[in-house]
């Protein structure tokens, strides 16, 4: 998965074009067409067009997803011409899998619990998810390797009970190395698209509203929300460097204008690790970006990529993740 951070400006704000084999050069139908991490969205017809508003997200890259495809995450595109957007077969990766717990419910049930708790999470909201289409996913382990796979050919959908939300989540990297005697670590990747639930009984909406405020308050999207606004001390966030020295605002974001534009494009900018505390609590989170600049926007998006999590923050998974629309004690739009 590629992605490219490009801040776009203009008085257009809607995307069109087709989406294409990048073998054989044909259209794609069905594919879908979203801003990750959020409710936009839409689908291919049957020949392969699509067109997007992307006014409310304008800021942000665009994702493509198709089944049997990787996903492809853009931010130079047009909105004045066509495009035309190529997606690579996932022909290796399929020819690759070996259903290792097929006809074994025992190895299965076992291979599942795995992937929930990395995948999802263990957190209270995330033991309150559902996957409806489990049968969907398939697993692989090399014993000589302790490397331990998932894939999955349809989207995985996430059905999230305590914060009232639908996730259609694109998986196009799941593995994990479990050695013997050491610390199991691995890697997830793939994008998502949220699905309101419009089915929400009314009596439930002040509990997961409440839900989603302790969902929000000390993770990911509120960090680099704070941080895009300098406000990271009155949050309740504190940033440290590996002498464990304080450092604020200035020391790690860097401030870009395009000629003849008013927006500002922010960066992560920073050598070496940032230890991130929220309001005195011992549990820290570390980064260490891998990037010389990571773009985030001031809905708390950011490269995903261009970081490595440790701690407190790495802990959030699936099962906590919320949409970019989300405010707190607001409604979304």
């Amino acid at each position: 998965m590629l992605l490219f951070v490009f801040c776009k400006t203009g008085i257009s704000q809607v995307v069109s074009g087709y989406i294409m084999d990048n073998n054989s050069r044909s259209r794609i139908s069905f594919a879908t067409i979203y801003i990750n991490g959020t409710y936009v969205g839409t689908s291919t017809d049957q020949n392969g067009f699509f067109t997007l508003d992307i006014s409310k997200k304008a800021s942000m890259p665009l994702t493509v997803s198709a089944l049997g495809y990787y996903s492809v995450t853009l931010s130079k595109y047009s909105t004045d011409t066509l495009n035309l957007i190529y997606l690579a077969p996932k022909d290796f990766e399929l020819n690759e899998v070996v259903v290792t717990d097929k006809g074994d419910h025992g190895r299965r049930k076992e291979n599942l619990q795995r992937f929930r708790n990395d995948f999802l999470g263990t957190s209270p909201n995330s033991n309150n998810c559902q996957i409806i289409n489990e049968e969907d996913i398939r697993f692989s382990f090399n014993p000589s390797t302790r490397i331990f796979k998932a894939f999955s050919v349809n989207p995985v959908e996430i059905v999230n009970k305590n914060l009232g939300y639908k996730i259609i989540y694109f998986l196009d990297k799941y593995e994990f190395y479990y050695p013997f005697r050491a610390q199991i670590y691995g890697t997830i990747i793939g994008n998502y698209q949220f699905v309101e639930d419009t089915i929400i009984d009314k009596s439930l909406l002040r509990r997961i509203e409440e839900r989603r405020k302790l969902a929000y308050l000390g993770s990911r999207m509120h960090f680099f929300r704070e941080l895009w606004r300098d406000n990271l001390k009155y949050a309740g966030f504190e940033i440290k460097d590996s002498l464990f020295k304080k450092i604020n605002y200035k020391n790690i974001v860097v401030e870009s204008k395009r000629e003849g534009s008013t927006e500002v494009s922010k960066y992560l900018n920073y050598q070496g690790k940032i230890y991130i505390g929220y309001h005195d609590n011992n549990d820290i989170t570390i980064i260490r970006i891998n990037r010389d600049h990571i773009f985030f926007n001031k809905d708390g998006f950011f490269d995903p990529l261009g970081i490595v999590w440790e701690g407190e923050m790495s802990n959030q998974r699936i099962g906590d993740l919320l949409p970019f629309e989300y405010s707190p004690g607001l409604p979304e739009q």
